[in-house]
């Protein structure tokens, strides 16, 4: 029982010696970051699908989150291309949610919102478009909303 007790007393020495050299040792407090600083502007959005031509009033079918800084991730299907899509276009939406040359879609009104919310290189991003239906939306430029 003794060694277990002096086991014990050694070890929290140990830990406590350990946090008081952290938190004394020359720059160590300034480590941390206080969350308002970074090397990457902030570059988060969540992509939606809504069944109608608002999304007040319509159903959401899905969404999405797309991650672009440091790296590209999220639960977005193809995060990398995605991010690639929106660098080249400067965030430019309406370019990415137009349809394809060889579109072929019928003029039945059955309307799909897609939406992005975020943030975009460290700026306030709302975005919202409504195809006539869901042909429109999968004749959509790019990967952006293609999930």
């Amino acid at each position: 029982m003794r060694s277990i007790t002096r086991g014990l007393g050694l070890g929290s020495a140990a830990m406590a010696l350990t946090a008081l050299t952290a938190l004394a040792w020359p720059g160590a407090a300034g480590a941390a970051t206080s969350g308002t600083e970074s090397l990457y502007a902030p570059s988060a959005l969540v992509l939606g699908v809504t069944a109608g031509d608002d999304t007040a009033t319509g159903t959401v079918l899905r969404a999405v989150t797309l991650v672009c800084a440091p790296t590209p991730g999220g639960t977005h299907p193809n995060p990398v291309g995605a991010c690639a899509e929106l660098r080249a276009n400067a965030a430019r939406l309406d370019v990415l949610a137009a349809p394809g040359p060889d579109a072929a879609c019928t003029k039945e009104w059955n309307p799909m919102t897609v939406t992005a919310d975020g943030v975009w290189q460290g700026r306030r991003l709302n975005y919202d478009h409504t195809f006539g239906n869901p042909c429109g939306l999968r004749s959509a430029n790019g990967v952006l909303f293609s999930f």
